[in-house]
């Protein structure tokens, strides 16, 4: 699977280009302020992304996505919950002191469990609240048999060596902690995970040394 990462200032985030080798379908993940350079990537790769994924509605996470649905005309899917961020993006944007162009329209929303496809890859995808009311995780299996180690894009849920905010409008620690045990955790440990911001972990990683995630599981066991 073809895969590419960029992010910059002032947020940080990253945005990801996922391909198949052998059709060149592609799906692009969160646009935000690196899109140019992620649709560059797509040009020089001669790259069809068919759609834009959203694991949620932060400002950083859809501050590209007009640019990306122009320059694509994919369609924009997103979870129904974090429409409220979405719609309010140009507002949150200046609050940064930051000019964002209005995303366009949800295309799609999130439902059922019907995998999306882009070649010979698939994403599933599964809700994650916490950081966000309408957070997903995108579960990535490579292959036509679906036989390969999944790969996690887990948005602001869960970071190499930390976890989501939960200090913000419509997030929840509680909530969080329980996306983030129940559902990211019943992946296998081996299972890449790509967030929001910062480098690459792997569940197993994450599951054995995240201060945070011990920290909530020894008060369970009080």
């Amino acid at each position: 699977m073809i895969l590419e990462s960029a992010a910059v200032g002032p947020f940080f985030k990253n945005g990801f280009i996922l391909g198949c080798e052998r059709t060149r379908k592609a799906v692009f993940i969160d646009p935000g302020d690196e899109v140019d350079q992620l649709l560059a990537f797509v040009k020089a790769e001669r790259l069809d992304v068919t759609h834009i994924l959203l694991t949620h509605a932060h400002v950083d996470h859809v501050s590209g996505v007009a640019r990306a649905k122009r320059a694509l005309g994919a369609p924009v899917h997103l979870h129904r919950d974090d429409q409220v961020f979405y719609d309010n993006a140009v507002k949150t944007g200046a609050l940064f002191g930051l000019q964002v162009e209005a995303p366009p329209p949800v295309d799609r929303y999130y439902e059922g469990t019907d995998p999306i496809r882009f070649g010979d890859h698939a994403v599933a995808v599964h809700h994650t609240p916490g950081h966000a009311p309408g957070g997903v995780c995108l579960v990535v299996t490579p292959g036509v048999t679906g036989a390969g180690v999944p790969s996690l894009f887990v948005g602001d849920t869960l970071f190499a060596g930390s976890i989501g905010r939960s200090d913000l409008p419509g997030s929840d620690y509680q909530t969080l902690m329980r996306s983030i045990t129940e559902v990211l955790f019943a992946f296998d440990d081996a299972a890449p995970v790509f967030p929001g911001h910062g480098p690459e972990t792997t569940i197993g990683h994450e599951r054995r040394t995240n201060p945070f995630v011990l920290e909530y599981l020894a008060t369970r066991t009080r």
